[in-house]
């Protein structure tokens, strides 16, 4: 396993420079930029999942990846949600051709199937994977967010102060 956690770590750090992610990070930034990046947009749901139950779904399909979290916690855990679902598509994990719709509970939405539903199914080692892939950037954030300095200049300046700032992290 610490190869393969070596890869993703790698392979986090490439692709968070290419979507040029600065702090503070906003989650739902990241996944629109990683949506560019895949050719398909992130859609993120917020949805009162049953307890005890998933706490977060991705469901990938042909014009789409779809993310619903739990919406009764709190942001940071959301965030966190949110990344750890980015972690199986970050990861590269296939589809397991389940359904497991009952795990979202009532009422859910009528534009989406079963088909591609990706979840229970995973390894512990794909859980473990999508974990550190959230883990890796989240802690990222955090040390670029501290060591960071905030201009409080002109907006229009913050590519350069960017560019004349050491960088962190996956920089």
């Amino acid at each position: 396993m610490a190869i393969r956690e070596r890869e993703i770590r790698r392979r986090c750090k490439r692709l968070l420079r290419k979507l040029d992610i600065h702090p503070p990070l906003h989650v739902d930034k990241l996944c629109l930029r990683l949506g560019e990046h895949l050719g398909k947009p992130i859609r993120l749901i917020p949805w009162a999942l049953p307890i005890p139950g998933p706490f977060g779904l991705w469901m990938s399909r042909p014009n789409e990846e779809v993310i619903l979290y739990q919406e009764e916690t709190t942001r940071v855990h959301q965030d966190h949600i949110i990344l750890h679902e980015v972690g199986h598509i970050i990861a590269g994990h296939g589809d397991d051709g389940d359904g497991y719709l009952s795990d979202a509970g009532p009422d859910f939405p009528s534009d989406l199937t079963t088909r591609g539903f990706r979840r229970t199914c995973y390894t512990q080692d794909y859980e473990h994977e999508a974990e550190l892939v959230a883990t890796i950037i989240q802690e990222w954030a955090v040390v670029l967010d501290y060591v960071t300095p905030r201009s409080r200049q002109d907006p229009a300046l913050d590519s350069l102060h960017s560019a004349l700032t050491p960088h962190w992290g996956w920089r």
